[in-house]
């Protein structure tokens, strides 16, 4: 077992993880992966395989990365030992070097470092994020359009696969709600801190007298799952109804009935799907979201149960936003619950969301957090 590699020059600040990362068992583990891959029968059954092949993938990448910075490493105290040797103008331009792959060895340390704060059951899937406009009208339906633009350009900044499952338009702008599914390494992992009410404070632009209006909106996110998840679904709990799709869709939106709206009766848990030109596929759709909500749920009922044996208070009130991003009288995006702040405000809303991220994943383990330097994480 290795923990991160230490660092060959501690002024450059690398990382030292407080978890252990074990490459002798992911090795062991990709390698009897490997050779499941070579069975005759592995693509009789293609979605146990398609999960077989990502994490064997996820695993190789793992393995690859921790090898990879173990030899630069010693690689650069060979250099480092080098240097030493050399006349006073060769340490010089060694020592340059040196620096910079120190440099360069930090980073790759920083973002391994990130990679083992996930600990949860799900972590390492996809996710399901819903947005839903509050208290606020149409500021706050816009704020949420704004939300949703926000992990739309995080999933970009992090390549991942960012799709919209269904959208519903606001009466005079922005959005009432969108689910969109983000596919991506962890992407559950990393954007289940994003779960609660935002707060938005600015000159509203739609109000005649320029007054400075407060909007919320909620923020829901869910793992995508297998169908093999055990999740405590019955069919006579479910409400399905069907419907004309409404929004941008060319000639098929609103002449078929192509749009679901699926109700689970026993939590009265809601999701619509009006993506697909199918309702089939809005169907399966729709019951793919239903059973992450789902699972989300016994989540949420396992972590407050754990908080209340820690006698910490858990509320869910609407009120209680996680996050504020005031436009006006200043500029200030502040994260309640580690208090990790920035007046960087046009590069959270354009996606630098990474250090509320990291702070909030710091903060579960118990981690201290420093507050950004230079205003905020870098774009």
């Amino acid at each position: 077992m290795i923990s991160s590699p230490a660092c060959p020059n501690s002024r450059t600040g690398c990382v030292a993880s407080s978890t252990v990362f074990d490459l002798a068992a992911r090795t062991t583990e990709a390698d009897a992966l490997e050779l499941a891959t070579l069975r005759p029968d592995f693509w009789s059954d293609p979605e146990t395989a398609r999960r077989t092949m990502r994490r064997l993938t996820e695993l190789r990448s793992d393995v690859d990365r921790w090898t990879s910075v173990e030899v630069r490493i010693k690689e650069a105290r060979e250099l480092a030992e080098l240097a030493a040797l050399e006349s006073d103008a060769g340490q010089v331009t060694m020592a340059a070097a040196l620096e910079d792959e120190v440099t360069a060895i930090s980073t790759m340390l920083a973002d391994m470092d990130r990679s083992l704060l996930f600990a949860g059951e799900f972590d390492d899937h996809d996710a399901i994020l819903s947005i839903h406009a509050g208290a606020g009208g149409t500021d706050s339906q816009d704020w949420a359009d704004m939300l949703l633009r926000m992990y739309e350009r995080w999933a970009d900044r992090h390549r991942f696969q960012c799709e919209i499952l269904d959208r519903s338009p606001g009466e005079e702008a922005g959005i009432k709600s969108a689910t969109v599914s983000i596919q991506g390494r962890s992407a559950y992992g990393l954007l289940k801190s994003e779960r609660g009410t935002h707060r938005l404070v600015r000159i509203s632009p739609f109000d005649s007298a320029a007054r400075r209006q407060t909007g919320f909106a909620l923020v829901e996110v869910s793992p995508l799952i297998a169908d093999d998840v055990a999740v405590d679904l019955r069919e006579e709990d479910v409400r399905v109804d069907i419907y004309r799709a409404s929004g941008a869709g060319g000639q098929h939106v609103n002449k078929t009935s192509s749009a679901v709206r699926m109700t689970h009766l026993p939590t009265g848990i809601v999701v619509t799907c009006q993506n697909e030109r199918s309702q089939a596929q809005n169907r399966d759709t729709a019951m793919k979201i239903l059973r992450a909500r789902l699972l989300e749920v016994e989540i949420e009922k396992r972590e407050a149960e754990q908080a209340r044996l820690k006698g910490q208070h858990v509320s869910a009130e609407w009120g209680n936003q996680i996050r504020s991003y005031v436009l006006h009288p200043y500029q200030m995006v502040k994260d309640h619950r580690t208090d990790v702040e920035t007046g960087r405000t046009q590069a959270v809303l354009d996606g630098d969301i990474d250090l509320f991220i990291d702070a909030w994943l710091r903060h579960q383990l118990g981690e201290p957090i420093e507050q950004p330097t230079g205003g905020g994480s870098a774009a």
